[in-house]
């Protein structure tokens, strides 16, 4: 019982993953997805919404991925008092066009399963990697008494106040990996062009624009050159780290064979130069095999006296005689 009902639920949700693959790749166009984003909104609106309060709009199965949420204001009271919803942050004298009494502001997170269909429309994207949901703030007509059966998109411009996107608000940053990387501001116009701005390095994940639209946060995609860059294993570089530590231990003893050849034999030089001079000094010279010093000859000749002479003859010539 309980394998069948086991294999019945595992069918169901593989049913269920193709219809929604299929759905999602039937959607080529990123203005479709606002169409139908808009109109599941305004379906879900109930008899007492209130004007200015926040409400969570829950998408049927098939667009699972996208949150949204929506607020309706009196243009007066929104250029007056500006708005935050969610990662959006409107400043005081924001304008909305063409405006007549109400306006609806849907907010829109789209995660990482859709994000195809913005590389699909935006030829630029393919430099860069998204890092974050994208972030769309989408603004319609909200007369009192109309029935939204055709809204239309209406026009938000910041001037100088700018309008707030603070990602850190927004889901986890590149499926909860840290960004590691300088992220760019990107914003995705209608006209299928994407313009790209540096963000504030005191506030990186924080961009600021003059009218709403769809935002996100990218890097710069790596080159093929990255890619081609061999990836060196770890029992390489261990191998070529103790190679190197063996060759520069060896040229260590090399070096200090050398500092001991060259003190020996300073040593001797200096013996042999003393030695050389205590020769000179003493004037040694070869007795045999024997190695001893002499003296110059500076003795006088002995001389005898007269008296010693005459007497030593005398007795020369009687003993001869």
């Amino acid at each position: 019982m309980d394998s069948s009902f086991t294999l019945t639920l595992m069918t169901f949700s593989l049913m269920s993953l193709k219809l929604y693959g299929s759905y999602a790749q039937s959607i080529k166009s990123t203005h479709v997805l606002d169409l139908l984003i808009r109109d599941h909104s305004f379906n879900s609106l109930d008899k007492n919404f209130k004007t200015g309060i926040p409400q969570s709009v829950k998408l049927p199965s098939n667009l699972s991925g996208i949150k949204v949420d929506i607020m309706r204001f009196r243009c007066g009271s929104l250029t007056r008092y500006g708005a935050n919803l969610k990662e959006f942050h409107l400043g005081i004298g924001v304008t909305i066009h063409p405006c007549i009494e109400r306006v609806m502001l849907i907010r829109q997170s789209i995660e990482y399963n859709w994000s195809s269909i913005y590389y699909s429309n935006y030829n630029d994207l393919s430099l860069y990697q998204l890092v974050s949901p994208i972030i769309g703030l989408l603004a319609y007509n909200a007369e009192k008494d109309s029935n939204f059966s055709n809204p239309f998109e209406l026009g938000i411009e910041a001037g100088e106040k700018m309008i707030k996107i603070d990602f850190n608000n927004a889901a986890k940053l590149n499926k909860g990996k840290s960004v590691k990387m300088e992220p760019f501001c990107a914003s995705f116009e209608g006209n299928g062009k994407m313009r790209v701005v540096k963000t504030n390095p005191l506030s990186p994940f924080v961009c600021f624009a003059k009218r709403n639209g769809h935002f996100g946060l990218v890097v710069e995609s790596p080159t093929q050159d990255e890619f081609r860059k061999p990836i060196i294993s770890q029992w390489k570089v261990a191998v070529g780290s103790t190679i190197g530590a063996a060759i520069g231990a060896f040229l260590l003893g090399l070096l200090l064979v050398a500092m001991v050849v060259r003190v020996k034999k300073r040593s001797r030089m200096v013996q042999m130069e003393r030695r050389a001079y205590e020769e000179e000094a003493l004037q040694v010279s070869m007795v045999g095999h024997v190695r001893a010093p002499t003296a110059s000859g500076t003795r006088t000749s002995p001389t005898l006296e007269q008296h010693d002479y005459v007497t030593r003859r005398s007795n020369q010539i009687y003993h001869n005689s």
